[in-house]
């Protein structure tokens, strides 16, 4: 218990009293008072809600797709090559995400690398700046890792023997990764899936500088209220409040389908 202790105080201190903090908000009124009518204003921004699941969820499909055969072909690399890759895929992490993002503005604006490129052959300039793409690819680029390691972690653990046995049964390469790496890596997915779903439905200023004005997730709305005045700090905490839980959901989601899948060889 004494080990322990300055966990626990971490964990009051920078968990539990912030979420105090904001379900007190969210439940009063300017005054102090207790009061439900904040839940009342949630409708004005269902489209920012929509949005925010619309565009993380397209983010995690799309940064999965990139991030599985990219960490079984790690697996099948020499130890050295795999450390290589490790450290290219961890070096962009070492930057601030706020610099991460905004280099993409000098690529993707109309007169950015892309379109430079693109002007050579007489096309353009494209509209590649502001657009819900370019939010989805900023989502990519910054969660990419989270993605990547774990399914790489799981992939990595995975006994040889078994692949061995599946061989001796008949299974086939394509047969092998479905029947028992995609199983067996499962735990890794839904751990991947969480690290990059959670971020991308609550980040704000990814879509401030990739997606301009025209795209309002509810980060957004909730950075702008709390930077507005203490007035709206209470639907502000409110905003906050449903989106905890909307997240908590999803990975609860997340975690029963991992729980309940099985190897079959």
């Amino acid at each position: 218990r004494l080990v322990a202790a300055p966990y626990i105080v971490w964990s009051a201190i920078f968990i539990i009293v912030p979420l105090i903090i904001m379900v007190y908000f969210a439940l009063t009124d300017a005054s102090g008072a207790f009061t439900l009518s904040n839940f009342s204003q949630i409708g004005r921004f269902k489209k920012a809600f929509a949005l925010s699941i619309l565009y993380a969820a397209v983010a995690t499909v799309i940064t999965l797709v990139l991030a599985y055969p990219m960490a079984y072909f790690m697996t099948k690399m020499k130890v050295s090559s795999q450390r290589m890759i490790m450290m290219l895929i961890m070096l962009p992490m070492w930057m601030n995400f706020l610099i991460r993002t905004y280099s993409w503005i000098t690529i993707l604006a109309n007169t950015g690398l892309i379109n430079k490129f693109l002007g050579l052959f007489g096309i353009g300039p494209l509209q590649l700046i502001n657009t819900p793409g370019a939010v989805i690819l900023g989502m990519v680029y910054d969660f990419i890792p989270y993605m990547i390691l774990p399914i790489y972690t799981a992939m990595s653990k995975i006994d040889n023997s078994l692949l061995e046995a599946a061989s001796d049964l008949g299974s086939n390469g394509a047969s092998r990764i479905r029947r028992v790496i995609m199983p067996l890596s499962l735990p890794g997915v839904i751990s991947g899936i969480t690290m990059v779903f959670v971020p991308s439905v609550s980040t704000f200023y990814i879509s401030q500088k990739l997606g301009g004005n025209k795209t309002l997730l509810i980060g957004d709305a909730i950075e702008y209220l709390f930077n507005t005045g203490p007035e709206y700090y209470n639907i502000a905490s409110t905003l906050s409040l449903i989106l905890m839980v909307l997240i908590l959901i999803s990975t609860l989601i997340m975690n029963k389908f991992g729980d309940s899948e099985e190897v079959v060889v």
